[in-house]
This record gives C-alpha cells, sequence and structure tokens, in this order.
C-alpha cells in the first residue's frame, strides 16, 4: 500500500434545490478495511488496514475539529480543509 495522496471530492446535491447531501473526500486509493463513525453519524472515515485513511464521507455538517482529527496527516488536512463545503461545517461549540 502506498502513502502517496491521491486527492478527489465528489459532492452530490438535491436536483431541485441544489442543497449538499453528502460529500465524499477520497485521499488516497486502497481497500476499505475499516469505517469508523464520527459526529453521530454524520461523517465516516474509511481506512485500510494499516490504519492509513483513505477517504472521509459527510453525510450532514459536522464541525471542522471532527475533519482534523479524521484527516490527521497535514496534507490530508489541508486538502479537506480547502474543499469540504462552508455548508457542510458547524462552528465550534
Amino acid at each position: 500500500m502506498s502513502n502517496k495522496f491521491s486527492f478527489q471530492i465528489t459532492v452530490e446535491t438535491h436536483d431541485n434545490t441544489g442543497e449538499i447531501l453528502s460529500v465524499n473526500i477520497r485521499i488516497r486509493k486502497g481497500k476499505v478495511a475499516k469505517t469508523k463513525e464520527y459526529a453521530d453519524g454524520f461523517a465516516f472515515g474509511d481506512y485500510d488496514r494499516n490504519g492509513n485513511l483513505l477517504a472521509i464521507e459527510l453525510l450532514g455538517p459536522c464541525e471542522a475539529k471532527i475533519l482534523d482529527k479524521i484527516a490527521a496527516q497535514p496534507d490530508a488536512k489541508r486538502f479537506v480543509r480547502s474543499v469540504v463545503p462552508p455548508a457542510m461545517l458547524l462552528e465550534a461549540a
């Protein structure tokens, strides 16, 4: 398994309203061995068998600190922070 990044983002929107329904952020290619749930089911992290982050899926808004926790590597964190639509981020409580 390579640690080489392969960044990609996919945003799914409602056909009529344009509302963001989900965001999928791929960090690197690989086979998913484990999925962890975050933010009460609004965010998920996919990991390979070595614990490397492969992708993040957002099904609703969550706090930036949750994204930082999922994408701990600096390059991944910068990418995630730069591509997540503002509508999918909550202000810290």
